[in-house]
């Protein structure tokens, strides 16, 4: 991991490779100005688009596409037209573009799943992650019902932090909070985070790098490394990989307001 600064007097922190997902864009809950300056910020040799990209669902209820939501694509394009090996495996918000699974388009390859290999030689899945929801794979109704359940929550999400804002106060996600503490939740995730590890296990790979839940994380599963790299519309979170293999969730919420923005980091077992 490096940084330097460009000409234009830009802090940019290089790493090995970078994975986000749960844009959403075109959707009014996602936080693209935040997600430009992240993807400013950053140079990456690998860029992995891990689904939910764009939000199909949202677009046919309601077209919504500000310029910063296309400044965000043309940022995209720009990395992957000046060396950035960009990798896009769609989601269920932009299933449509599994059709363009195996093509590459603008030096942007499209896959289903795809694998990449860390700088210490470790290989991990990278998909989107709602192939192992049961939700979506078995009432695909109820899963839009509950999308749009968590559109109104965001919606009350932005004038919390509206009024914390008038009042000097951090960003403070009131989602991530409720999610963290209803226990059906909690369950689900356990169970979708259960249903990815045994995919990965089957496949003989050491992890799994995903995105669907918004719930940022890294933890093992015995000698199982499970990453997921959070969400764009209210944890503002990416997965990086640094240049000896380290893995580690940036919260770009908290590098605006100048906190620290460690959180959980983790290095793939080593060969025996």
């Amino acid at each position: 991991m490096t940084t330097v600064t460009t000409l234009q007097n830009k802090s940019v922190t290089r790493y090995r490779a970078i994975f986000i997902s749960d844009l959403h864009l075109g959707f009014r809950g996602c936080q693209a100005d935040r997600l430009l300056d992240f993807l400013r910020s950053t140079e990456s040799e690998f860029l992995y688009l891990a689904g939910d990209i764009f939000d199909g669902w949202e677009m046919k209820k309601r077209p919504y596409w500000p310029p910063e939501h296309q400044e965000v694509v043309k940022l995209i394009l720009h990395k992957a037209a000046n060396g950035t090996q960009v990798i896009y495996t769609p989601g269920n918000h932009d299933e449509c573009a599994r059709d363009f699974c195996g093509h590459s388009f603008d030096n942007i390859l499209v896959r289903d799943t795809a694998i990449h290999t860390t700088a210490n030689d470790k290989k991990l899945l990278v998909l989107h992650g709602d192939q192992f929801d049961t939700v979506v794979k078995i009432s695909p109704w109820l899963a839009h019902i509950g999308a749009s359940m968590y559109g109104k929550l965001l919606l009350l999400n932005r004038l919390v932090n509206a009024a914390r804002k008038l009042l000097g106060k951090p960003y403070w996600s009131l989602a991530a909070h409720l999610k963290n503490r209803v226990k059906n939740v909690v369950s689900y995730i356990g169970r979708f985070e259960e249903a990815v590890i045994n995919s990965t296990r089957s496949q003989n790979l050491d992890g799994v790098v995903c995105g669907h839940i918004h719930h940022a994380e890294i933890t093992h599963f015995g000698d199982t490394l499970y990453c997921n790299t959070g969400d764009w519309v209210e944890s503002c979170t990416a997965l990086i990989e640094k240049p000896n293999g380290e893995l580690a969730i940036l919260r770009w919420a908290d590098a605006l307001q100048g906190h620290d923005t460690r959180s959980d980091q983790a290095a793939l077992p080593k060969a025996a």
